[in-house]
């Protein structure tokens, strides 16, 4: 491109020139012919002084350079490069008035060595700019899309992919474990996001993502891309296994049938794409007992049982499907929980009874100590479905009495047992509460009862200022549990103070913000006397 230079570039040359470098670049011929008039612009001042205000114009259709310098008519020349005395005006312009800018012709210029390769680098940093905004302009509104580009060169494990008119790369995390790519294979990626830097647009493809088998079925089956069927969630275990939960919009469409295809036709050539990683095609359901069921598959289950205030699902399978249900390293059970977007704790059914035997113990105890009851009516509540002394105490006293055995009086006294417990617990938690320096200020917020406050003093929660600093996430974010366990990972945030509790975001925002408003009162105390 070293014929770019206006060394001894004629005027049709110079066109041919601007024709050239708009054609290889892909971008507008004006752009490049505003990169040659800068170019010129500043070699000329190079020639003439860079003080001055120097303008260079090309015309676009004959090729003929024109060059000047700007001067304004004042009264007194402070600046003897860019301003000139009305009498020097008059010489420059017949006619000219203070205030004017006269347009002072300057010979074309010859370029040296220095000049025409400072020009030359001009028009291609232009050029260059010029093309990483088309580049960014082309991309940036199709993340999402697949696209085939060619491997260009691998560095440090990430794989850079020519994509014809820009350059994409797909990061180490984001491809495909195990895959192998040469330099010159032709590979099909999913674009993850453009982003814009000043080294030109960085365009991240991913072959890892759920969205590239997502793009890759929607390629291979056509109900897929018409819209008639749909795929509603899907995980992968890149390289290894993948589920994905379909669900048909046409009662005479099955979803599976047409994702697998005549002989598997269909799902082998996403199979394939992905490296052999085997594919589970889930028929999707609204129920998510029934979508736990079949996203466990080939498992046979026995039993769902849905927590949603701990947002888990217990799933119960027979002693010989225990091993098929977690899968190989937790697999299964860890796709099944990506699938479903819930936490799933895998039980026998040895597992199962002997929880629900401990649960039963429990609560009978419970119930037996706080309501000063025999072990037989215990047991018959907890039978019943109660689990806490609140479910005694606040239930209609119907559901109590209507027990086989009980009656009304029974079920009345069974509540104001259950109500004075409650309070014995509530006072027990305030004098711990005060022990702690729990401030009373922080007992009248909403949602909050003495219990919580415990759980604040013991977290050094103490005034107002305290519970106002946090923000919503540090009071009440919830946990995130790992299938199977009963514990927070280790490497996981432990959740908000309150979490035990099963505050909702609003109530956690509504704490905080009672907290904050005698800030606000302070305020305005303050504000009033200046007014």
């Amino acid at each position: 491109m070293a014929s770019t230079a206006p060394a001894a570039a004629n005027k049709a040359e110079l066109l041919a020139i601007a024709d050239a470098v708009a054609k290889e670049k892909l971008i507008p011929r004006e752009i490049v012919i505003d990169a040659m008039e800068d170019a010129i612009q500043r070699a000329a001042k190079a020639r003439y002084g860079a003080e001055n205000d120097i303008r260079a114009k090309i015309d676009t259709t004959t090729g003929d350079l024109r060059l000047w310098r700007v001067v304004e008519v004042v009264e007194q020349v402070e600046d003897y490069f860019k301003q000139v005395s009305l009498e020097g005006g008059e010489k420059l312009q017949p006619g000219a008035a203070i205030g004017d800018f006269i347009v002072d012709p300057l010979p074309n210029i010859e370029f040296g060595r220095i000049a025409a390769q400072a020009s030359k680098q001009v028009i291609f940093q232009k050029v260059r700019d010029a093309e990483r905004e088309r580049q960014y302009e082309e991309f940036k509104d199709r993340a999402g899309e697949i696209i085939t580009g060619v491997v260009k060169r691998v560095e440090f494990g990430h794989v850079v992919v020519d994509l014809g008119r820009a350059e994409g790369v797909i990061r180490r995390d984001a491809q495909i474990p195990r895959e192998v790519v040469r330099v010159g294979d032709r590979i099909r990626s999913l674009i993850l996001k453009v982003v814009r830097e000043t080294r030109g647009p960085q365009i991240f493809l991913s072959r890892a993502h759920p969205d590239f088998m997502k793009k890759l079925f929607a390629q291979e089956v056509p109900e897929i891309y018409d819209g008639i069927i749909t795929i509603m969630a899907a995980a992968r275990d890149p390289g290894s296994r993948a589920k994905i939960g379909v669900i048909s919009r046409d009662g005479s469409i099955d979803p599976v049938g047409a994702c697998v295809g005549m002989k598997g036709s269909r799902v082998q050539a996403v199979v394939q794409e992905m490296q052999g990683e085997k594919i589970d095609i889930i028929p999707w359901s609204s129920d998510i007992a029934t979508f736990v069921v079949n996203a466990l598959q080939p498992a046979n289950v026995s039993r769902v049982v849905i927590d949603e205030e701990e947002e888990r699902i217990e799933v119960v399978v027979p002693d010989d499907q225990l091993s098929l249900a977690i899968g190989r390293r937790g697999q299964n059970v860890r796709l099944a929980s990506q699938l479903t977007g819930k936490a799933i704790d895998i039980l026998t059914e040895a597992d199962a009874s002997e929880k629900r035997q401990k649960e039963f113990v429990e609560r009978s105890e419970l119930f037996q100590n706080e309501l000063d009851v025999d072990e037989t009516l215990a047991q018959l509540l907890v039978a019943e479905g109660f689990t806490s002394l609140e479910e005694v105490a606040y239930v209609e006293v119907s559901e109590i009495s209507d027990i086989e055995g009980f009656d009304g009086e029974l079920g009345a006294e069974l509540q104001n047992r259950a109500t004075e417990a409650l309070e014995r617990r509530e006072e027990a938690n305030r004098e711990l509460r005060r022990s702690l320096g729990v401030e009373d200020a922080i007992a009248t917020m909403p949602h909050l009862n003495e219990a919580m406050l415990v759980t604040l003093g013991k977290a050094g929660i103490k005034t107002l200022d305290d519970l106002a600093d946090l923000a919503t996430d540090e009071l009440i974010q919830k946990r995130r549990v790992e299938p199977r366990r009963k514990t927070v990972p280790t490497n996981e945030p432990k959740g908000g103070i309150l979490t035990e509790y099963n505050l909702s975001e609003e109530q956690g925002n509504e704490i905080i913000m009672a907290a904050r408003a005698h800030w606000f009162e302070e305020e305005d105390a303050v504000a009033e006397p200046s007014q």
